[in-house]
């Protein structure tokens, strides 16, 4: 959510903001606000005026009873009982246009950096570069389910039996494969000096209203049934919703942390989910880490934090290459966002497996969450990355350690959480 001083000063600027992320369904949204703002501060000056007059008049009967003019002082509080009827009007027409100003603001997308390329979708993206060789090698490799499937790891028929499309049972060395990445994450990002936990896995209604866009929480969000509790799309929310309507001191800047957690979405939309595969599903899990920073450190963070996923697949073995997302791919609570692909050699081409973001104060004002500075409060800036995504790094890492005899080289940095095993054989 933007601050509305931005709409009040310069509402050209924020216009020009939402048509380049060609939104321009949202631009009377801009004007409507403009004059809702208008008339509320208008109210609440005409408010204190008629509650300075209340005190006047308050003070005015109790001069009057002192006198004992009894009949002066009911006829002045009668005056009174007339300006708390209007008060009170003022204050639940206040109240509305408030609740439907906040309702606006939730909606205008975020200010976008500069620097973000535009473009209308994900087809605008641009490359920034690539970190690896990627390679194909002189050997078929065969789909990622048939790996999985060629040494016992992947039962989707069980799922579907169970629960239904889009889940899947992990088994045996390929569960452990799963879980051995997300652990090499984990302590990676540890060493990197981030605090790691592991947050409640759903959320009440109003905290998923704050942390993201409601397009977003329409397509992804499982909502349980008769509770005020959702199914976590990503960690980073419960993350982030774990400083709610606090206050900061400076010195606790930056909070860095990594945490993991099962992710649950609904995948409502154009890309479906996969009959075989297990690119996208309605169940994975994942480590993620989010940053809390002053405002003026927030892309330094912002390019620590994404080069830190690329070192992890690269230590996996994984060529990766970073793309710049484009202004109509950006959500609307971005400020700036980078999306990390890794390299398939069976596609010949490279796929996402996590996306960078920074999201300036917008989180943090939706979130009330404040920093005490030395001149008075203000927002801190927040960010958020994917260390990895289990299911679809197990692709990238099957894919680039798979060998012509059908075995799997478990890259060195997992070895350690797999007993020191080096190949995962064909059964």
């Amino acid at each position: 959510m933007i601050d509305i001083k931005l709409i009040r000063e310069n509402k050209d600027f924020v216009k020009e903001n939402i048509k380049k992320k060609f939104q321009d369904n949202k631009l009377p949204l801009v004007d409507e606000v403009y004059e809702l703002d208008k008339k509320t501060r208008a109210l609440k000056l005409e408010g204190d005026n008629l509650r300075m007059m209340r005190k006047q008049k308050s003070e005015e009967i109790g001069s009057l009873m002192r006198n004992k003019e009894i009949d002066k002082a009911n006829d002045v509080k009668e005056e009174v009982s007339k300006i708390n009827d209007k008060i009170k009007g003022i204050e639940a027409e206040e109240s509305q246009i408030n609740d439907r100003i906040r309702e606006i603001m939730m909606i205008i997308p975020n200010i976008m950096d500069s620097s973000v390329p535009i473009g209308e979708d994900d087809t605008k993206n641009v490359e920034l570069e690539k970190y690896g060789e990627p390679k194909v090698p002189c050997y078929e490799i065969p789909y990622h389910a048939d790996i999985l499937e060629s040494i016992k790891g992947l039962d989707k028929t069980s799922a579907g039996r169970t629960t239904g499309a889009g889940f899947c049972y992990l088994v045996g060395d390929a569960a452990r494969l799963n879980s051995a990445m997300l652990a090499y994450g984990r302590d990676y990002m540890i060493e990197k000096g981030f605090t790691y936990c592991i947050p409640p896995f759903m959320l009440r209604g109003e905290t998923i209203d704050e942390v993201m866009s409601f397009e977003e929480r329409d397509a992804m969000v499982y909502k349980i049934e008769g509770e005020d509790l959702y199914l976590i799309g990503t960690s980073e929310h419960p993350m982030i919703a774990k400083f709610m309507g606090q206050i900061l001191n400076k010195e606790e800047l930056p909070v860095t942390m990594t945490s993991y957690s099962p992710c649950f979405r609904k995948e409502v939309g154009a890309h479906g989910i996969e009959e075989r595969g297990i690119y996208r599903m309605h169940q994975f899990e994942k480590q993620e880490m989010i940053v809390l920073c002053e405002p003026e450190d927030s892309m330094d963070w912002y390019n620590k934090m994404w080069k830190y996923t690329v070192e992890i697949f690269n230590n996996m073995n994984i060529p990766v290459r970073t793309l710049e997302c484009c202004s109509g791919d950006l959500a609307d609570l971005k400020v700036k966002s980078v999306d990390v692909e890794a390299w398939s050699p069976r596609q010949k081409t490279y796929f996402e497996v996590g996306s960078c973001s920074t999201l300036g104060d917008a989180q943090a004002r939706r979130l009330g969450i404040r920093v005490k500075g030395e001149n008075g409060n203000y927002h801190p800036h927040t960010l958020n990355n994917t260390v990895l995504a289990s299911l679809r790094a197990l692709i990238a890492v099957i894919e680039n350690n798979y060998n012509e005899d059908g075995s799997i080289t478990i890259p060195e940095v997992l070895r350690p959480y797999m007993g020191g095993k080096e190949k995962i054989e064909k059964i």
